[in-house]
């Protein structure tokens, strides 16, 4: 269901809703769980006037004895922290680590032949946070050499707080995993109420490890599931006083300002869609059928079935679209040989590794591209970059992260409306998973900004908005 249709059958649901609003109430607000901490692993829920305690087990840690590893590379101390030698498996994540989760005092490493204990600083070293392990010049490793590492590291849980339909609260724990951990799936007649998160090595919960779920979330037995919870933040929009959309991206958006895509999908002629990014267009760490462009064009050929569409590719992982801008002629990243040089009807721009840019630079920069793309006749849609790990971003908790604090993003949105560029508004449907107990970050594949499957599709359906009448 779109927004819109949604909003024509709630109209008068949202106007008492609207009403109750502005007298500084809310019906959901009068019916909704109240969630507080009452102990180190305790939490406290007063849900239809009962009260009810519920015990929190707290993170298991999980022990490696004898992990094998041969021919370790040379410690390199001044490379990324997850690059300085080879991540331990436990903690590793796709083509990074997941920081904190090692306990660096547990670490045992020893020789294989001989079973002798090795010197941390003498014959090997690592890096505490990502648990990069590498051997030391003069050490007892050889080059060929096989290490056996025992270690513990700490696994992340989300469980869930829930009701039944006789009123009854209790947990339903999740699956301990040390990277992404996920809610557990609910049974049928069982209400979410709240997820709360464990991570890391804390001695017991805090406020941050308490996500109540708003109540148009609630009913979400899998609240992984993007279809349901995007057309949650829809009805939480609904009735919470809607949501003032600027009209680049909103319902609509292209109809009105990609005239010639929508003439192509929808005479049937034959049209050329460009993913221009970085590693999260590229996406080598998902099945091809997993990455956003693709979810994309499966959506528009559902909306456009006689829609005869070519999707093209063009992304370089860990750079930045100046990146691209700034590479000589000839290199196989040269921005008008790779990318205007395809003579692509739209292209779909997403950079997160543009972030480091000030509103003024995105004004700039993009403005830059937009006379390009125009002299070339090449419509754009900018998709809205994805949350990253919270201390990237500036932010202290994966919750009350509604707003999006990048410059950035300010610049993107800014830049889109005075020059009527589509904005596939991504950070917005991010900014919103805490309302549905989701920590975001647990959708990163690598642990800071490489998302799943589900995070994937949240792309898809900014870009599919779009296009929806």
């Amino acid at each position: 269901m779109t927004f819109l249709s949604f909003l024509k059958k709630r109209a008068c649901i949202s106007a008492l809703f609207a009403l109750f609003l502005s007298l500084g109430n809310s019906v959901v607000d009068a019916s909704a769980p109240q969630i507080r901490l009452s102990g180190d692993f305790q939490v406290e829920t007063t849900f239809n006037g009962k009260t009810f305690r519920l015990d929190v087990a707290p993170p298991v840690w999980k022990i490696v004895v004898d992990e094998k590893y041969e021919k370790l590379p040379i410690y390199n101390p001044t490379a990324s922290p997850w690059g300085r030698g080879r991540v331990l498996r436990a903690v590793n994540a796709c083509e990074c680590a997941v920081f904190g989760a090692l306990e660096p005092e547990s670490v045992v490493v020893r020789l294989e032949s001989s079973g002798e204990t090795l010197e941390r600083g003498k014959d090997y070293e690592f890096e505490d946070s990502s648990g990069a392990l590498g051997r030391l010049e003069g050490g007892k490793i050889s080059p060929n050499g096989i290490v056996l590492v025992s270690y513990r590291c700490i696994e992340s849980r989300i469980d869930s707080i829930v009701a039944d339909d006789q009123g009854n609260v209790f947990l339903v724990c999740g699956k301990s995993t040390v990277l992404s951990p996920e809610p557990p799936i609910l049974n049928e007649g069982q209400k979410r109420l709240g997820n709360v998160y464990l991570t890391g090595r804390a001695e017991k919960l805090g406020d941050d490890s308490v996500f109540p779920v708003d109540e148009v979330f609630s009913d979400e037995q899998d609240s992984l599931d993007a279809k349901a919870f995007v057309e949650n933040v829809d009805r939480y929009y609904a009735e919470n006083g809607g949501l003032d959309v600027p009209s680049v991206s909103t319902v609509g958006a292209a109809k009105k300002f990609l005239p010639n895509t929508w003439a192509k999908l929808t005479s049937g002629e034959e049209i050329r869609v460009l993913a221009w990014g970085d590693s999260v267009t590229a996406c080598g760490f998902l099945p091809d059928d997993q990455r956003w462009q693709v979810k994309f064009v499966e959506r528009l050929r559902a909306m456009f079935p006689n829609a005869k569409i070519t999707l093209l590719t063009e992304a370089w992982g860990g750079r930045s679209s100046d990146s691209y801008r700034n590479e000589p002629s000839g290199s196989p990243k040269n921005y008008k040989e790779k990318v205007l040089d395809l003579k692509p009807d739209l292209i779909v721009s997403e950079f997160v590794n543009d972030a480091y840019m000030t509103e003024e630079t995105v004004s700039k920069r993009y403005g830059e591209m937009k006379a390009d793309f125009s002299a070339n006749n090449i419509e754009w849609i900018i998709l809205g970059p994805h949350y990253v790990r919270p201390d990237w971003m500036g932010l202290n908790s994966e919750r009350d992260v509604d707003d999006d604090p990048r410059p950035l993003v300010k610049g993107l949105r800014k830049f889109s409306v005075a020059n009527n560029i589509p904005f596939a508004d991504t950070p917005n449907l991010y900014g919103k998973l805490w309302r549905s107990g989701i920590p975001y970050n647990t959708l990163m594949t690598n642990n800071i900004n490489h998302p799943n499957a589900f995070g994937m599709e949240l792309f898809a359906a900014a870009l599919a908005r779009l296009f929806e009448e």
